[in-house]
């Protein structure tokens, strides 16, 4: 039973990826019929069924009876959050790592040799916000989506921008998961203001490993193998 839960649910994220990352479907799209979509996603029609009931229970999906199953027209594409307790459900926080490790080194080598000079002042200003946060022990999840997301803006790269939903969930993991580890919170700092440095200095090389070094730390403190 927990083994078809995690089929659904997954199936449930291709769904998902349908409308946020391939852009197949729109608000008030009708998505294609049980038959069809099983046999695409090669599934069964049980598996399928509960994929959606998944999507319907968290707002994303509505039935019309007699006429199909509709991507909701209230719905806000760009205001994920909404969708990303659905994605964290059968992510492991491994998984998440490792798509980090894959993406935000070149994403921040992308970002040193393509960012205007007001893009990487506005990198730097949201790493300091962090440093500012951590000294006075407030939350700073917001300020380190917004220092990922600046970089990834500065990528110029639209794919990479349509991936930072999935990277957030990484980075309030690991935001969660440090809470109780000092070491990680200073590797956080400064990592930080290597990744900065090299991005002013603009060394994409420098960026790029430190990027890397930044992702490993996390994960071997987080115990990430």
């Amino acid at each position: 039973m927990v083994q078809e839960r995690r089929l659904s649910e997954s199936v449930a994220d291709e769904i998902l990826n349908m409308i946020t990352i391939e852009n197949r479907f729109s608000p008030g799209d009708k998505i294609p019929n049980e038959n069809d979509l099983s046999e695409e996603l090669r599934v069964s029609r049980t598996t399928l069924r509960e994929a959606i009931r998944i999507l319907v229970t968290n707002g994303i999906l509505e039935i019309e009876r007699g006429r199909g199953t509709f991507i909701r027209k209230d719905i806000q594409l760009d205001e994920i959050e909404t969708m990303q307790s659905l994605i964290s459900t059968n992510i492991r926080t491994k998984d998440l790592y490792e798509i980090r490790l894959i993406f935000e080194p070149q994403m921040a080598y992308l970002a040193t040799l393509r960012g205007s000079d007001a893009e990487i002042k506005r990198i730097v200003g949201n790493g300091k916000e962090i440093e500012e946060k951590i000294s006075k022990g407030e939350n700073r999840k917001e300020s380190e989506q917004a220092f990922h997301k600046s970089i990834a803006k500065a990528s110029h790269n639209e794919f990479i921008n349509k991936l930072m939903p999935i990277i957030y969930q990484a980075i309030d993991k690991g935001i969660a998961l440090s809470k109780e580890k000092d070491l990680i919170v200073r590797d956080t700092l400064h990592d930080h203001k290597m990744i900065m440095e090299f991005m002013e200095a603009r060394n994409a090389e420098g960026a790029k490993n430190a990027m890397k070094i930044h992702i490993l730390h996390a994960m071997l403190e987080l115990g990430i193998e």
